[in-house]
């Protein structure tokens, strides 16, 4: 991460929301913009991912998107961070028997969720990777511009922001 975006984030950790209630974070969310991180470089268009919890308290997540080649599909499996109010979550797409490795797993932080669970926007504590997520396929540019600022704010590199082409 650049000089700069440190000291703007005052070397602090990313804060992540109060609490975030699974059951209405559940569904189909699609991508804004992203930091793109390497298991998502295929992926040219039309990025959505999909939330289920399970009985279990784990979560089912699905990422779908187009890519080079057709249709891409990722399934993988959330956990919750003990203690962190469903606000901090760690996302595996390594198959099943990957799952005691600790790189098999990533850091997926609600950094901004609004009242009614239509955007969010998640990062990881490292800053690496970030996405905006909403409800829609597309939002206003007032609601785009405050997420990225917000992001910003928290030391992001928001100049490495892709915007994700949506239908």
């Amino acid at each position: 991460m650049p000089l700069a975006l440190m000291a703007a984030a005052g070397a602090q950790e990313v804060k992540t929301v109060p609490s975030v209630d699974l059951k209405r974070y559940a569904g189909k969310w699609y991508e804004i913009a992203k930091i793109p991180s390497g298991f998502q470089k295929k992926c040219v268009s039309g990025t959505t991912v999909e939330y289920r919890p399970r009985d279990d308290g784990d979560i089912d997540v699905t990422s779908r998107c187009k890519s080079t080649e057709g249709n891409d599909e990722e399934r993988g499996l959330a956990r919750v961070a003990g203690g962190s109010g469903n606000t901090r979550l760690q996302v595996s797409f390594m198959p099943s028997w990957l799952s005691w490795l600790p790189w098999a797993w990533n850091d997926y932080w609600v950094t901004e969720l609004d009242a009614q669970y239509t955007l969010a926007t998640v990062g990881s504590p490292s800053r690496e990777s970030l996405w905006i997520l909403s409800r829609t396929p597309t939002v206003s540019d007032e609601q785009y511009e405050n997420a990225v600022n917000n992001a910003t704010k928290q030391g992001f590199d928001t100049a490495r922001l892709v915007k994700t082409r949506q239908p």
